[in-house]
């Protein structure tokens, strides 16, 4: 027997069903190792890490080192990127494996998965020590920051390599819109006969240093002109190509536009999509498909007498994209629907409905631009009318309710208006005009997916990151969302400013390199020890600098009141202040040892009568105990029974269901 074990459950019987009855197939179910979590586990000189079975991992590796004794050889096939080659090697560490056959596909279809068992390789350690690099720069900078960020500002806090400047994207944006100060300027639109509009070209009119027109009563001249001559008017045509295949950030994108998923929502149906066999990997920034992908696309877009494209297209990836895995794509084109729930279809339309028109011709419009002239105040003032008509739809055709498509190429487009075609020199009256007052705007708050866009033209992160990342600097409650918005809370514009200057993994340029340090590390460019060594220094001496300049507030613990507790028999404590989302105040007792854990509201100064402890339910945590369901001001989440030694919290799906990571153990 062949023993395969890949990452997700959620995959087994799929790829099961596969290979059929010669082999065995098995999950890790995410990491089975890591840093152990009450220190900081990386010996000095050489960056070694220490690695520790996770509570979950225990009885994976357990169920797994039963399997491998019966197995004549092991594949690992966890998923192909970083993270899950570094998965692989834990796993063949953890279980002592002599020669695994390390194996990866893009695609969980019979043909993808039986090519790559034809071509195992051995075990990318260039990959898995990009992977630890990162890990343990991350270590170091929740480690080694986190503790005096929270002196200096007297409350608990934790900074994060790549978390803490996604917060001050968010802190520069709000407080760009808080400074912002509108402009008001003018302009002047003719109507003409046949309902035809002309706009003034203001440009020549502008002072030096000047951006908009500012004269309201020059623009109530030009509105007032009637009389005019036709400098010329010429025709031409407008190509409108496709927008590239998705990439993460772009499916992250056009889902939010399209479909008002957040980024981490998008993630969680596309890996759904991805176990059931339906779409390449979601893991990417290659926006390019396969030759063998476009062969089949093209083939079936032709079947269906569509407009193909003379030459397949093919896009440029943004800089420093690690384009290991193609763009996402359907894994069988002519499949029409596919997904078990709404949600998951209608994201697989999506995917579908980009890929087909990727190899589908341009839309071509009918552009005809005719300018007009007036004398006005001794001079010569232009009026430009500007139409296009839809000629050939091309992939137009396919697209017609895909939204996030048409926000990509809204910009710059241009409006319907039927303009005439006239002679140059020929002599027309206005039927009206009106002046246009206009105001300049502040840039727009982020949204989620907005976010992630902003961070990957940063280099900020990488694909299989973007989602956490944002996420993360909600559950920390340095970010919140306001009508799909995202806004600083108080605490997130005090890490931003503590941090900012002080510590260069805030300055966006150096999270760019150090990403392309990781990359390099990657390609087997530089070397771990170099990098990690550089990047230690500099983050010990800035420490060093920013512990004298805030030697820290001492955290006053809550004081021990005349009240006990019904439970224990212990003093109550007040618990009183500010929550950390900015949404308000709490206010009420606590028992004064932390494992009985029992509460009690205040009721004019005294404690009410306890808060009932809620009872465990089935779903598990990461770490193996029983979740329970809790409600806060913002809503219900899960938190874990074995609080405070475990302080994992989860999001409500809307089954009801906690929302694990996949990373990290899957959904219970």
């Amino acid at each position: 027997m062949n023993l395969l074990i890949l990452e997700s459950p959620g995959k087994v019987k799929k790829v099961q069903s596969i290979l059929g009855s010669d082999w065995k197939v098995a999950a890790s179910v995410g990491h089975v190792r890591d840093l152990p979590e009450r220190e900081l586990g990386i010996a000095l000189p050489d960056f070694t890490p220490t690695y520790i079975p996770t509570e979950r991992g225990k009885d994976v590796l357990k169920r797994l080192a039963a399997l491998v004794k019966d197995a004549s050889a092991v594949y690992l096939a966890t998923d192909p990127d970083r993270e899950g080659e570094a998965i692989a090697w834990h796993v063949a560490e953890a279980l002592r494996l002599k020669n695994p056959k390390r194996v990866t596909y893009s695609e969980i279809t019979a043909s993808a998965i039986q090519a790559a068992l034809k071509a195992p390789r051995s075990l990318d350690m260039a990959l898995v020590k990009a992977q630890e690099a990162r890990r343990v720069l991350d270590r170091f900078c929740g480690y080694l920051v986190s503790g005096p960020l929270s002196r200096a500002a007297g409350t608990r806090l934790s900074a994060g390599r790549v978390q803490s400047p996604a917060v001050r994207l968010v802190v520069e944006r709000e407080r760009a819109i808080s400074n912002f100060v509108s402009v008001t300027h003018y302009g002047a639109e003719l109507t003409l006969e046949g309902g035809w509009q002309a706009t003034w070209i203001t440009k020549p009119w502008l002072q030096d240093g000047q951006e908009y027109l500012l004269d309201k009563v020059l623009a109530e001249k030009a509105a007032a002109l009637r009389a005019f001559v036709v400098l010329d008017c010429k025709e031409s045509e407008s190509r409108t190509a496709p927008p590239a295949p998705f990439t993460t950030s772009s499916l992250q994108q056009a889902a939010s536009n399209a479909l008002k998923f957040t980024p981490k929502q998008t993630m969680q149906l596309a890996q759904k999509i991805y176990e059931g066999g339906h779409c390449t990997y979601m893991r990417t920034d290659s926006p390019n498909l396969s030759a063998e992908a476009v062969s089949e696309i093209r083939a079936f877009c032709e079947s269906q007498g569509w407009p193909l494209v003379d030459k397949p297209r093919t896009w440029k990836s943004k800089e420093g994209a690690q384009e290991a895995h193609e763009a996402v794509r359907p894994t069988h084109i002519e499949v029409e629907e596919a997904g078990d729930t709404p949600d998951e279809q209608a994201l697989y339309r999506l995917i579908r409905m980009r890929t087909l028109a990727s190899q589908l011709a341009d839309a071509v419009y009918d552009v005809r631009t005719l300018h007009l002239a007036a004398a006005l105040d001794g001079k010569e003032a232009v009026f430009e009318a500007k139409g296009r008509v839809l000629r050939e739809s091309g992939w137009k055709a396919l697209t017609a309710t895909d939204s996030a498509t048409q926000d990509e190429e809204a910009e710059g487009d241009t409006p319907d208006n039927p303009v005439p075609m006239l002679a140059e020199g020929a002599s027309l009256t206005a039927a009206g005009g009106k002046v246009l007052t206009k105001k300049t705007k502040p840039p727009t708050r982020f949204s989620e997916a907005s976010l992630v866009r902003e961070l990957e033209n940063r280099g900020i992160g990488r694909p299989a990151t973007f989602a956490a990342i944002v996420d993360t600097i909600m559950q920390r409650e340095y970010v919140r969302v306001e009508k799909r918005f995202l806004v600083p809370t108080p605490v997130g514009e005090q890490v931003v400013d503590l941090l900012t200057g002080a510590f260069s993994f805030l300055d966006y340029e150096f999270t760019r390199g150090m990403e392309d340090n990781l990359d390099a590390i990657a390609g087997g460019k530089a070397a771990y020890r170099e990098v990690m060594n550089k990047a230690h220094a500099q983050l010990v001496s800035e420490v060093t600098t920013f512990t004298a300049k805030y030697p820290g507030q001492e955290r006053k613990a809550p004081e021990a009141t005349e009240f006990v507790c019904d439970t224990c028999g212990k003093p109550l404590v007040h618990m009183k202040g500010q929550r950390r989302d900015g949404s308000g105040e709490y206010d009420f007792f606590s028992c004064s040892d932390r494992s009985c854990n029992a509460s009690y509201p205040n009721v004019d100064g005294k404690p009410g009568e306890a808060r009932k402890k809620p009872e465990a339910t089935k779903f598990k945590c990461t770490c193996g105990k029983p979740l329970v369901r809790r409600e806060s001001a913002k809503g219900p989440f899960f938190g874990c029974s074995g609080y405070p030694g475990c302080k994992k919290l989860f999001q409500v799906g809307e089954d009801g269901r906690p929302i694990i990571d996949a990373k990290k153990g899957g959904k219970k």
